[in-house]
Formats: C-alpha cells, sequence, structure tokens
C-alpha cells in the first residue's frame, strides 16, 4: 500500500523542494553549516497504520552539514530530469555522515540541513536508499521508491523532541503540477526517544 504525501511546512523534505517548485527563503540562506563537532543522534521509530505495534532504533551520525550550494544542485536536477536526476546526483554528493537502522550498516546521508526553531531546531535529511540484492532480483515496484527521508525536531526539552522517517519514497509530480512525496508501504515512522549524544 502506498500514501501519497504533500510537501507542505509539516512534511520532512520541504526544506529542499516545495509544493511551488521553488526554494523556502526562511533559513536556508544562511550558508554552509559545517560543525567541527560530530554529532550523534538516536531515536526509536514506531510505525503507524500498517506497521502500528513495530518498531526500531535509529542513529544518525552527523560529521557535516550540507550547502545552499547543494541545495541548488538538487533543485535544478530535479527540474532538469525528475526524480530518477535527483536520485543520481544525490549518489554523487559527498557524503555527510550516516543513518543506520537496527540491525544493518546503515547508508550514507547525502543531503542534511538544520535549521532554527522557536523552541531548538530541526534537522531535515535525505539520502538515496540502497537497494539490495533480493530486492531488485524479485523486480517489484519497491525499486521505484530509493529514496529515505527523515526529519527530526529538536527541542530544548528534550521530553518534546519528535520526528519522522520515511523509509521509501519516491518525488513524483501530480496532475496540478505540485510536487509530491509518495512513500511505500506504511508511510512515515514516528520517532520517539530521541537523544544527542
Amino acid at each position: 500500500m502506498k500514501m501519497k504525501k504533500r510537501l507542505f511546512a509539516d512534511l520532512m523534505l520541504v526544506g529542499i523542494l516545495a509544493s511551488t517548485g521553488m526554494f523556502l527563503p526562511v533559513a536556508f540562506n544562511a550558508g554552509a553549516q559545517d560543525k567541527p563537532k560530530r554529532e550523534t543522534i538516536q531515536a526509536t521509530a514506531m510505525g503507524q497504520q500498517r506497521a502500528s505495534g513495530k518498531m526500531f532504533h535509529v542513529t544518525v551520525n552527523i560529521e557535516s552539514y550540507s550547502t545552499p550550494e547543494d541545495q541548488k544542485v538538487l533543485f535544478d536536477a530535479f527540474t532538469d530530469g525528475g526524480h530518477d536526476a535527483l536520485v543520481k546526483t544525490l549518489s554523487k554528493m559527498k557524503s555527510k555522515g550516516r543513518v543506520a537502522m537496527t540491525g544493518t550498516l546503515g547508508y550514507q546521508i547525502a543531503y542534511i540541513r538544520s535549521v532554527p526553531t522557536e523552541n531548538g531546531r530541526m534537522i531535515r535529511l535525505i539520502t538515496d536508499r540502497p537497494i539490495q540484492f533480493t530486492e531488485a532480483n524479485a523486480n517489484g515496484r519497491t525499486r521505484d521508491y530509493d529514496l529515505s527521508a527523515m526529519e527530526i525536531n529538536l527541542n530544548t526539552d528534550p521530553k518534546q523532541s519528535d520526528g519522522s522517517l520515511i523509509v521509501a519514497g519516491k518525488f513524483d509530480i501530480d496532475k496540478n503540477k505540485q510536487i509530491s512525496f509518495e512513500s511505500y508501504g506504511s508511510g512515515p515512522w514516528r520517532l520517539v526517544n530521541i537523544m544527542e549524544r
């Protein structure tokens, strides 16, 4: 089952592309966000809808942040060649860190930004999702959903921190020429028990 999610302000990829096809100017024009200090964020992902009752742990290791130039490269790629061009461009970007789920080695973070909020900051990341051999061999529809995305709201009160994770998704343009992000399977996983290390 799949769910189509519009890229409104409350969804995780709004910092990269907006439904108008333009970048959001707020908070993303601050220049490079590279930090000399490595960051580690841990969370528990809880399933919703069909995945209700399931959970796994996620660890995000951040070495540096993406720049406005990185953002423009992604926007240009999507404008010129759609989803496939965006994925190809992401795969060539220098790694900004790694994200790993329980029982996996994880994979590289291609694009990540940190945005100040009223009560802390919001981290948004997107990366190309490695397609495993068994998945590729099955030649199923999941191969088309080759992106993963995450949004983490870090609150000054850690108990208020939350987030969302889409394990497998893809960009599309609907009949109204709006950019949408389609999630394969059970839709977004809710992130809880978020801790900065």
